[in-house]
């Protein structure tokens, strides 16, 4: 890329000024600021998390000036500001206070900083579409020489890669969706299919198994590149990819990207040298980066109409989230057996996981995942007590819903056609070209028809059920024709249930959700109760099990428990052990096996 026109360009520019501040100070300088004052707008949220989280909020100090001379900055709304008509060049300059260590806002003190552009990078209205310059400068003082910068933005001319210096952006969106992590991190790369992937580690990781990683990561996105652009001329969307990861002691989180995703891991997840073991750990936080780079495809080019453009001052509705993120939930694993990482057995674990996650809450009953896409705003990302018996997460029952359907189109057109074909329909038809010319979104109600289109299906049944509908879905007879076996885990200790979900809360035990239909509930217990004792013996944070053990299902027992400071005595009929595990046996009938061949490429 070439380094644009200063004036032309909106330019902006970010210092660290106070690491034990935590506070970034940001300049936006405008040459052509609009005739009759110009407006400043922040995002009011992040694409890819669905909840208004009012960046505003963190702007501590801000002001303007024009040619030289402070101009008056009226703030209109919460996060909307107009400085007095400028002739000539207009500079806003402010300070954001940055202390989320999250992949959804900022974080700055003085062993590293990271901040989304939502966060910090006011948008000039009605000049979206110019180019952009952002000048990302050094913290002064000795202490922070060796820090280095990683983001997807192209160096301008005269700055060096992982360097400090000018960074371009073809407009707001994109200057936007790059996020910035600055600091002494570790840095490796790999060429995936061509394309170089960097990896930006912040956060000590003692006896870091680097190379075993970075190949790792390699495989899985080689696989998914190869499902979108299969051939010898398979490639990446983007020219060059940057993994941005922040580890701590105990953390997870992923939040994606066009051409880089942030990823928030505890160091416990990445390998260490000499263990060559697959740790479920491990495991996991490869399924957190197969997720979010899946991402570069579905989501970030392929789109919900809604989304095409984004409007992030306010709440952006769709019903096709179980398509962006279940869809997205789905392959995260399958290409990990794909690519090789893990072998069939553990992608069989993961799957009925989340078998039995989906099966437990009754939410699932209640809710279809196109009323959990379109709630998702107002109750995915804003979860009560209440939340399992009344909601169904779009991520796991949506990854069902993929699952169901590629063995559904796989069975029914004997292995000519499967999901792998739809997504590189959806991939052409409308994420290929997304950032080379006019972006297209795919309308909700044209899915099911490209979806029939391309399977050769009369799909509307399925969608009745499985996408508008809350029946449970048939995984047991699709699995079976692949010679799996589903079946749900008997716990062996037969402990009875209590129907409630409990926290700690120091040494006591406080009841932090209670199920529909369990014996909680049924006794007349309330989410927040706190439990004092069962049948006169004292419960605490480690004995409850223990407890229940003495008891067999069907059993009364008398329950204390205090409601804020109130003591509550209730008889209690303690119900039948839960079933929280399921699992997926292999058959050895050869035809099933080549078909499980066939399916995951392993």
């Amino acid at each position: 890329m070439k380094a644009m026109s200063a004036p032309s360009a909106i330019r902006y520019a970010i210092v660290p000024k106070s690491p034990a501040a935590h506070l970034f100070e940001v300049t936006v300088t405008v040459s052509n600021p609009a005739p009759g004052g110009q407006r400043f707008t922040l995002p009011a949220w992040i694409p890819g998390s669905y909840m208004v989280r009012e960046f505003a909020r963190n702007i501590v100090t801000i002001g303007a000036t024009c040619r030289g001379r402070k101009v008056a900055l009226d703030k209109l709304d919460k996060h909307t500001w107009q400085a007095a008509p400028c002739k000539g060049t207009l500079i806003v300059t402010y300070e954001v206070y940055a202390w989320d260590l999250s992949v959804r806002a900022a974080h700055l003190d003085d062993t590293h900083g990271f901040f989304n552009g939502t966060s910090v990078f006011l948008r000039v209205e009605g000049q979206e579409h110019a180019p952009c310059e952002v000048d990302i400068l050094r913290p002064r003082g000795a202490a922070f020489k060796a820090w280095r910068v990683a983001t997807a933005l192209a160096p301008a001319d005269g700055t060096a890669a992982l360097d400090f210096g000018r960074y371009l952006a073809v407009d707001y969106d994109e200057l936007i969706d790059s996020p910035v992590e600055m600091g002494t991190f570790v840095h490796g790369a790999f060429k995936a299919c061509g394309v170089t992937h960097e990896v930006a580690i912040t956060g000590p990781v003692p006896n870091l198994d680097l190379e075993r990683l970075l190949r790792d990561m390699k495989k899985i996105c080689e696989a998914q590149i190869r499902l979108f652009e299969p051939g010898a001329r398979a490639r990446a969307p983007m020219s060059r990819y940057v993994f941005l990861l922040m580890t701590v002691g105990d953390g997870y989180g992923g939040l994606e990207h066009r051409a880089s995703t942030a990823l928030l891991a505890s160091r416990n997840d990445l390998p260490v040298q000499g263990q060559a073991r697959m740790s479920d750990a491990y495991r996991g936080f490869l399924g957190l980066v197969s997720h979010e780079y899946f991402h570069t495809w579905n989501v970030k080019r392929i789109k919900p109409a809604a989304f095409a453009p984004y409007t992030l001052s306010v709440e952006n509705y769709t019903r096709l989230l179980w398509l962006f993120e279940g869809f997205t939930s789905y392959y995260d694993d399958l290409m990990l057996v794909r690519s090789g990482v893990i072998e069939p057995s553990a992608y069989y674990e993961l799957v009925a996981k989340t078998v039995a996650n989906v099966l437990r809450g009754s939410g699932r009953l209640k809710q279809t995942v196109a009323e959990s896409s379109f709630d998702a705003w107002t109750k995915y990302y804003r979860q009560d007590e209440n939340a399992p018996n009344a909601i169904v997460s779009y991520y796991t029952k949506g990854s069902l819903v993929a699952l169901a359907l590629d063995l559904t189109i796989r069975a029914q057109t004997r292995g000519q056609k499967s999901l792998d074909d739809i997504m590189r329909a959806l991939w052409q038809r409308y994420g290929r070209d997304f950032y080379r010319g006019k972006p297209i979104g795919i309308e909700e109600d044209a899915v099911q028809p490209l979806f029939e289109e391309v399977s050769g299906l009369d799909l509307s049944e399925f969608f009745a059920t499985a996408i508008n509908g809350t029946r449970d879905l048939p995984l047991a007879a699709l699995l079976a024709r692949m010679g799996l076996t589903l079946e749900p885990v008997t716990p062996q200790n037969g402990r009875p249930a209590l129907g409630a979900k409990t926290t700690k809360r120091g040494d006591e035990l406080a009841l932090a959700q209670v199920l529909d239909g369990g014996a909680a509930q049924a006794a007349g217990l309330s989410a927040g109760d706190t439990l004092v004792a069962i049948d006169g013996l004292r419960v605490t944070a480690g004995n409850l099990d223990k407890l229940l053990e003495r008891y067999r299902p069907g059993d009364r027992v008398t329950v204390h428990a205090f409601r804020r400071d109130e003591l509550r005595e209730t008889p209690l009929t303690l119900g039948a052990p839960e079933i929280t595990q399921y699992r997926i046996t292999e058959s050895r009938e050869r035809a099933a096996a080549q078909r499980r061949e066939k399916w995951l490429g392993a």
